[in-house]
């Protein structure tokens, strides 16, 4: 299949995967219990994960887990591939991507946290009798191409019989994090967004949530915890206690209220207001988005790259158990 190389996502993971194979296998923490974690943004979407921190799971299983977040996938996945963390939380999406590249120690999908997408339609109107239709000739400001918002937004307009790149006005030249405020300060009618800036949006009267494409895209391995293959052969016991303490707080996160954990995470959102959290959660808890396994399924896999497929950035089809290790869920529950 032909498919274009996107923007600075390859060129990067090209260039890692050049320079940084003799690297492969080292561990860069001071000793064996601390562990080095990238997340592409923060998000309520990764509510267990801050659980896991906040509430001390990670600290039972004796680990220090020093968080950073990186702010896009590409700039994940170089963190990761040039040692610079040891587990990334990143869209499934770009181990497909390194695999693609022909890896000689490519990023293998241990454990997932999220099992839907997590981005919420906001318009800049209010629609009473909303249908996805609505969208077509309208302007839309987009996510970065060949990465999972961007990807699932194309085809679940595709399914509403929306063509993204022919029926909207489409932006898609803003960094992935200056999105939000693009929109606010911008006059595009439509936008992705990722909670809690959606219901922010809402509650400060710059948008209305429309819907999710989540509920219209089904379950998909959409944000996992990943290490390069030689990390997780070297670190059994650390990524087994890690997998061990994300499984403790995604059950913790369904059995609590989502003012409970709205209170347990605030710390990770200095600038929210906790009810707005206690709303964001609640949205994707009701939305299935928390796995409560870390068990990547299989059949959500092939969907990622059906999805991956439609948007014309799967560089080939791979197989479950060649990028997918269930050992340390399986374990774990």
């Amino acid at each position: 299949m032909v498919y274009s190389i996107k923007r600075s996502m390859f060129l990067l993971i090209a260039l890692f995967i050049t320079t940084a194979t003799f690297l492969s296998g080292c561990n860069f923490g001071e000793s064996e219990d601390e562990i080095e974690l990238a997340e592409v943004t923060r998000s309520v979407f990764y509510a267990p994960q801050y659980v896991a921190i906040s509430e001390g799971f990670f600290e039972d299983e004796g680990l220090d887990v020093e968080l950073t977040t990186t702010w896009g996938g590409d700039n994940t996945m170089t963190t990761l591939l040039s040692d610079g963390a040891d587990i990334a939380l990143v869209g499934a999406e770009t181990s497909i991507y390194v695999y693609g590249q022909e890896a000689v120690d490519p990023a293998i999908n241990f454990a997932q946290l999220t099992e839907t997408d997590g981005t919420f339609l906001v318009g800049r109107e209010e629609h009473e009798n909303f249908e996805w239709g609505d969208l077509e000739g309208a302007s839309f400001l987009g996510q970065r191409e060949g990465g999972m918002p961007q990807m699932v937004g194309e085809y679940v307009l595709r399914e509403h019989g929306i063509d993204p790149h022919e029926d909207l006005d489409l932006n898609q030249g803003v960094d992935f994090e200056n999105i939000p405020s693009a929109f606010a300060s911008g006059d595009e009618d439509y936008v992705q967004l990722f909670e809690p800036q959606a219901t922010q949006f809402e509650e400060e009267e710059i948008g209305h949530v429309l819907g999710s494409f989540g509920t219209e895209s089904g379950n998909v391995p959409y944000t996992v915890y990943m290490s390069k293959q030689s990390f997780l052969e070297e670190n059994d016991e650390q990524i087994e206690k890690f997998t061990r303490a994300i499984h403790r707080a995604q059950q913790w996160v369904h059995e609590q209220s989502a003012e409970e954990v709205a209170e347990s995470i605030q710390e990770f959102f200095d600038e929210t207001d906790k009810d707005t959290i206690a709303q964001s959660v609640e949205r994707y808890r009701d939305q299935g988005s928390y796995a409560e396994s870390p068990l990547l399924d299989e059949d959500g896999w092939y969907l990622l790259q059906e999805i991956m497929e439609d948007a014309g950035e799967l560089p080939e089809h791979v197989e479950y158990d060649t990028l997918v290790e269930t050992d340390f869920a399986e374990r774990v529950e």
